[in-house]
């Protein structure tokens, strides 16, 4: 196999399939061929319609991505492929590694995690899950705790179905999207709209990505609560209401982001632990509701605009190869 074909980002709300000439860099690296791909909604969003920052060009690289900010770029942090050449340990296994959308490629045996019996499709939510295990370890929220996610995207129900599991506690996802329902109390919270959500929480996770998301956070939170700030907005201002509610109850936000290894766990653990970490909790297979039908890498680019809406429904969108 000496070519591949990738998934660029070419300019604002244009994409391509490029074919590439594949070629080792390292001895020992591992050949890996892509079984399925996880298109990120909300962040993949914004680098295809050019909404990264320049003060965020470097932050906001992935870990594996090619090209530059703002175009062209090859961007996506969720691949699931089996290893076709590499070390003997690892020929022949289904492994999860932070790539972008590319039928082939090849990559250090340290970048990838073998996914043993899960699913392909659910290893996807990878990445995913490590946001949200990180956030967790941020937020630090206890047993019997009255929480709120406000955001539905698949990072926010992830975060709310750990937190679900804690003994006693009382989690409710809070979305403007009434068909977030399903999946939420499949997870195993309640589901609110907005104007019915209970307030005085010990704890909110804001996922929604928008202004009007944050200040119902706030306003869901309780006397000297944390609220997490999980989204990533992008270029553009972000209108925040930081008057009443928030000083008057002494309100703590605090933000979480998956580059960087909570404080509570940085001593002790690094990236490869915490990613095998992720995998071993997508062990569920009830989590397989935040995934929807794959579309082949190469019809995906006409479906990218559906996908992008903000009312197309779609949570995890996989490109199968």
């Amino acid at each position: 196999m000496t070519t591949a074909k990738a998934l660029w980002y070419t300019a604002p709300n244009q994409a391509d399939i490029i074919e590439e000439t594949l070629a080792q860099t390292q001895a020992g690296d591992c050949r890996i061929k892509s079984l399925y791909s996880g298109l990120s909604r909300g962040t993949e969003m914004l680098v295809a319609t050019g909404r990264v920052p320049p003060s965020d060009y470097e932050r906001m690289r992935a870990p594996l991505m090619q090209g530059t900010f703002p175009f062209p770029v090859k961007y996506g942090y969720a691949n699931v492929g089996v290893v076709e050449d590499g070390p003997d340990h690892l020929l022949g296994q289904n492994v999860f590694s932070l790539s972008p959308h590319q039928s082939a490629f090849w990559i250090s045996p340290n970048s990838v995690v073998p996914i043993g019996q899960l699913t392909p499709l659910r290893a996807l939510l990878a990445a995913n899950m490590e946001t949200a295990l990180n956030a967790i370890w941020n937020a630090r929220p206890a047993p019997a705790d009255r929480i709120a996610v406000v955001g539905g995207g698949v990072v926010g129900l992830l975060t709310g179905y750990l937190c679900a599991k804690i003994p006693g506690t009382d989690v409710q996802l809070v979305d403007v999207n009434p068909l977030r329902k399903n999946e939420a109390q499949k997870l195993g919270m309640a589901f609110s709209l907005p104007i019915n959500a209970k307030g005085n929480c010990d704890l909110v996770v804001h996922a929604s990505g928008a202004s009007l998301g944050l200040n119902t956070a706030i306003n869901l939170a309780g006397e000297e609560a944390t609220v997490l700030e999980l989204s990533w907005f992008g270029a553009g201002a972000v209108s925040v209401e930081l008057g009443g509610a928030f000083h008057s109850k002494q309100l703590k936000l605090l933000a979480s982001q998956v580059g960087h290894i909570a404080p509570s766990h940085r001593a002790r653990w690094d990236y490869a632990r915490r990613l095998a970490a992720a995998v071993s909790l997508l062990d569920d297979s009830v989590l397989d509701c935040l995934l929807d039908r794959p579309i082949a890498l190469e019809d995906i680019c006409s479906h990218l605009p559906r996908i992008f809406d903000p009312q197309s429904g779609v949570l995890c969108q996989p490109i199968s190869y």
